[in-house]
């Protein structure tokens, strides 16, 4: 064997015990077979969520405020009864709710209340109407104009500040013993909460929105009902709600003094004789009116001006 053919077969076992081999210095790859196993955990099921409480059903969002307030009903006219049967014993000072509902049937079996509500609450719409219409326009006239708002403000806060119940009496003499003595008195203590509110309104209109609607060519009159009766309507529901409380104790005030029948009469009346149970019924027919007419423009409130109302989260 010549040198020239010992130093082939050399070369040749160099390649053929290199790691590289022939693939161009490449990695030799094991097989599949014998790669290390791979390990994978075992998964879990996901842990249920807890349900969702009952503050965030749509029913408690939707009524939240009405079952709040069924809840404090229920618990003072609990508190009522047992005050009545425990505490307050005595028929010549004070009733339980259970009497009150007892003559509350009673009167309404004979028709006596449905005519003294009836005669009642005409009054009182009648006077609050008037109020709301004259509250709002004069209102809104001293919101719009500062000329008329410098003449008139010094009238309204001194009959404002005046206990108009005192005037009672002299509007009885003046419009007679009736409903017009009635409806002057609920129109009288109605009135300023309204037009008090409304001219608050109107002077918190934002002045942005009135710089616009002027710079697209808008006049006094379409600002004012595109822009600054808008804004303020959340100030007049308001000033409503005042009001109709202030109607419910003028209409009580004006049966008091000289009426023959409402319910105001019916208190009155049931007071003198010691009829303690239906003096209870007449102002249990006041205090149900109040609540209802206060949620009825609550609710209006709430359907004109949404962001009013919110709820602050935890």
């Amino acid at each position: 064997m010549n040198a020239r053919t010992k130093l082939s077969r050399r070369v040749s076992d160099a390649r053929s015990a290199s790691p590289s081999g022939d693939d161009g210095g490449r990695a030799a790859v094991k097989p599949l077979s014998a790669q290390e196993p791979v390990i994978v955990s075992p998964s879990f099921p996901a842990r249920p969520r807890p349900p969702k409480q009952k503050q965030n059903s749509a029913l408690w969002r939707k009524y939240h405020a009405v079952i709040r307030g069924a809840y404090s009903v229920v618990l003072a006219l609990v508190a009522w009864e047992l005050i009545g049967r425990y505490a307050l014993t005595s028929k010549l000072t004070f009733a339980p709710l259970s009497a009150v509902l007892v003559e509350f049937a009673k009167l309404w079996g004979t028709g006596e209340l449905q005519r003294d509500i009836a005669v009642s609450f005409t009054a009182l719409l009648l006077g609050f109407a008037i109020a709301a219409v004259v509250g709002i326009v004069i209102g809104s006239l001293c919101g719009v104009s500062e000329a008329i708002g410098e003449h008139l403000d010094p009238l309204i806060n001194a009959l404002y500040a005046t206990p108009l119940v005192a005037l009672s009496p002299i509007l009885i003499l003046v419009f007679g013993i009736g409903p017009a003595s009635k409806v002057a008195i609920v129109f009288v203590l109605a009135v300023f909460p309204i037009l008090i509110n409304t001219t608050v309104g109107i002077k918190s209109a934002d002045e942005s929105l009135i710089e616009a609607a002027r710079s697209f060519g808008a006049s006094r009159l379409d600002v004012f009902w595109r822009v600054l009766l808008p804004s303020a309507l959340p100030f007049v529901v308001a000033g409503l709600r005042l009001g109709i409380g202030k109607g419910l104790v003028g209409i009580f005030i004006g049966e008091l003094f000289g009426a023959q029948d409402g319910v105001g009469y019916l208190i009155s009346l049931s007071g003198q004789t010691f009829d303690i149970p239906g003096m209870f019924v007449g102002v249990l027919v006041l205090a149900a009116a109040g609540v209802l007419c206060t949620a009825l423009f609550e609710y209006i409130e709430r359907r004109i001006a949404p962001w009013r109302h919110f709820d602050l989260k935890a």
